[in-house]
């Protein structure tokens, strides 16, 4: 009896707190009501974020109630398990509530990405650093990491842009990733990202040091304003470089816009026409332009924060250690990890949540909103 009371104790924080769900309930309803209007398309902006809304309403609805059923069975094991004196299957309830704790955390966590932009798609470029080859294969690896991070989330990734390195890795790239939420879990990412090895580049075997930074940015829609003077842009039209085949096209159709007062540079040449490049190019340009408003506004905030992130040498927000040793760790939020292999295959859910919960925490979140 008392490894059942641990068990259901256990349960019972696991229900308490993902949200409102009376209101929840209710919100959805009405969001199911004017869905049925004919004329809700007449203002697609507003029917385009009436559905986004109604789309988040109905996944967290639907993960509570899975996480319910899942409770349900584990408690039921418990109970038979217990009149029946099997410790073997208290044990195994155990298992099933404490796996049921971890994803409620998970949906918890998820429940409060609650800026503007947090359930939009996002675009992420990645840039190697100064090194030549070892730093462009780091780049490339990372692009490969990040991949596989959107494959697990069952997120859509589509190449925008790619530079290859010189005889090996990349010298950029830039994706975009499409999934609810995909800007609310990966804003945290941007920053510059430390890798330590044995280069497979060096006949001497010695040990390395590279740097790549990773910015993100949200894809922002009609009902986020974005002022920007045609006067203030310089479009330059070039022969795509680089790998070409399922990433690119190698014509004279890519397009780079040079955004002057801040010197933003947007580039794309995966459409097939220069007219495609184009309207894609003014897409990232004012998603990028949107995300450093809320940087200007974040910094105000926070101002001496450690955990705000901030692209630029010596200012790595994560470590990847594998040589001495085997090591990933996170210089913000001090998460950190042995299994390097299973986080450059795209396990960093825990980093992630870490950052956000951290960003929660501060503050930093409320600007965004």
């Amino acid at each position: 009896m008392k490894n059942r009371s641990t068990i259901l104790s256990a349960a019972s924080i696991c229900c308490g707190g993902i949200f409102d769900w009376d209101r929840a309930l209710l919100r959805l309803d009405e969001l199911n009501a004017k869905a049925e209007d004919p004329n809700l398309w007449n203002k697609p902006a507003e029917a385009q974020k009436l559905m986004r809304e109604r789309t988040h309403i109905e996944s967290s609805i639907s993960a509570t109630r899975k996480l319910e059923r899942e409770l349900d069975d584990g408690i039921t094991l418990a109970e038979l398990a217990d009149e029946e004196g099997d410790e073997g299957a208290i044990e195994e309830a155990r298992r099933m509530i404490a796996d049921v704790y971890t994803k409620a955390k998970q949906v918890e966590l998820e429940s409060l990405l609650s800026g503007e932009a947090d359930p939009n798609d996002c675009y992420l470029e990645i840039h190697a650093g100064q090194g030549g080859t070892e730093a462009q294969d780091w780049a490339e690896m990372m692009a490969r990491m990040y991949t596989r991070w959107a494959e697990r989330k069952g997120y859509k990734v589509q190449y925008m842009e790619e530079s290859a390195g010189e005889g090996a890795g990349i010298k950029s790239v830039t994706f975009l990733i499409t999934g609810l939420n995909a800007y609310g879990w990966l804003k945290t990412e941007s920053g510059v990202h430390r890798l330590v090895r044995i280069s497979p580049f060096d006949s001497n075997a010695r040990r390395h040091t590279s740097f790549s930074s990773v910015w993100v940015y949200p894809v922002v829609d009609d009902t986020i304003e974005i002022e920007i003077n045609d006067k203030d842009c310089r479009i330059d039209t070039y022969r795509a470089q680089g790998a070409g085949g399922q990433h690119v096209n190698k014509t004279d159709s890519a397009v780079r816009i040079t955004h002057i007062p801040t010197n933003i540079v947007v580039q794309c040449q995966n459409e097939r026409s220069q007219h495609q490049n184009r309207a894609k190019c003014w897409e990232m340009l004012r998603a990028r332009l949107y995300e450093l408003e809320i940087e200007k506004q974040e910094a105000k905030l926070a101002k001496q924060e450690d955990a705000k992130t901030e692209i630029g040498w010596g200012h790595q927000i994560r470590s990847y250690v594998l040589q001495p040793y085997q090591m990933v760790k996170d210089l913000r939020t001090e998460v950190e990890t042995s299994d390097t292999q299973g986080v450059l295959d795209g396990d960093l859910d825990k980093f992630m949540a870490a950052s956000l919960a951290a960003r929660i925490k501060t503050g930093a979140d409320v600007l965004d909103a």
